[in-house]
């Protein structure tokens, strides 16, 4: 037998009120006094009720907030996650994710899922969309964007400065002694998009800084993808070409694991042979047997917040639009060292 669905009136009963001193408990509304809302939530405690969260949509709110993650096997993001999480703990609001699969389309069609299922916010990291796209959502709904630059009057942001951060890389790189500095970047074909996402800001980086130390000439760059595919695809081009570079820039700690992949079948190790330096310090970059040298952009922290920002959105839909920018601090482990410095 289908057990069915605990209401409100059936709350009401056990606990011996009207619907209305319920709802007044429930929305944590003025006029429920200690004695009422007591009896309340003995009675939801006891029939083990839940709101349903379509009818709390048809009342203006949810409690629900919407997260799309382009990529759910990068680690980077979960620091994201935790983020938010810990913002939303203690709050009535619950955590919905999704992933893109950083695919233009599939994020439009989640994106909009979650607008159907009148989510109270959502939080995009990293989208792939067009700045008209995005700003169209927040018109829709209160949103923030996680790790990208462009900026509008629509939605709040929070990044990192990865231009800053692909130089903090550069020069722990070249204080060891390097000239021959590799880097591995995102592909980017889309021409705002190569102004607003991370992956061009840290290739801007890499370049500006291998120029400011006078090593313009060195400058050495495979474009594949910001996955660990990706960076095992461009170290093997990287490591193809002569002379072959004595330190690589992944541009994500994800990267630098395809990094990894490429120099063991190469019979190469890091920092043995050539030094490695990723970005994003995930858990596994402080692992003992992979100790990957990285650059912290406190993902955590990003998640927290977003989270803040977006409640405060929520609260007041026409405040003005904030942007924080996060400052980069390079972690330095084993994978980097003096040229040649050999085991």
């Amino acid at each position: 037998m289908v057990s069915r669905r605990i209401t409100i009136v059936d709350v009401a009963r056990h606990a011996g009120v009207s619907t209305t001193a319920v709802s007044k408990v429930l929305r944590n509304a003025y006029g429920a006094s200690p004695e009422m809302q007591a009896k309340v939530r003995a009675a939801i405690q006891e029939l083990g009720y839940r709101p349903s969260a379509a009818a709390r949509g048809l009342r203006g709110q949810t409690y629900t907030i919407g997260v799309l993650l382009p990529d759910l096997r990068n680690p980077f993001f979960a620091d994201i996650l935790d983020g938010i999480a810990e913002r939303l703990g203690g709050t009535d609001y619950q955590v919905l994710m999704a992933s893109s699969g950083n695919d233009q389309q599939g994020e439009a069609r989640l994106t909009e899922a979650m607008i159907d299922r009148s989510m109270d916010g959502v939080v995009l990291i990293a989208p792939v969309a067009s700045p008209r796209r995005l700003q169209s959502v927040a018109r829709t709904v209160p949103t923030v964007v996680v790790g990208r630059h462009g900026h509008s009057p629509d939605y709040d942001t929070v990044t990192d400065d990865d231009f800053s951060g692909a130089a903090l890389v550069v020069d722990h790189l070249v204080g060891l002694g390097h000239r021959r500095i590799a880097h591995i970047e995102h592909l980017e074909t889309d021409a705002v998009r190569l102004r607003e996402m991370p992956n061009a800001r840290r290739a801007d980086g890499y370049r500006h800084a291998m120029r400011a130390h006078g090593l313009g000439d060195q400058i050495d760059i495979a474009a594949t993808s910001y996955t660990r595919e990706g960076g095992y695809a461009g170290a093997r081009e990287l490591l193809s070409r002569e002379p072959r570079p004595t330190a690589i820039f992944a541009g994500a700690d994800i990267v630098a694991m395809g990094v990894f992949d490429a120099l063991a079948e190469a019979g190469l190790s890091a920092p043995a042979d050539v030094s490695l330096a990723g970005y994003d310090d995930t858990t596994f970059a402080s692992f003992g047997p992979i100790s990957l040298t990285t650059v912290d952009q406190a993902g955590h922290q990003m998640g927290g917040q977003a989270a803040r920002l977006l409640l405060e959105r929520i609260g007041d839909r026409g405040r003005p639009t904030s942007q924080v920018r996060l400052s980069p601090a390079l972690v330095t482990r084993g994978t980097t060292a003096a040229p040649g410095a050999g085991p």
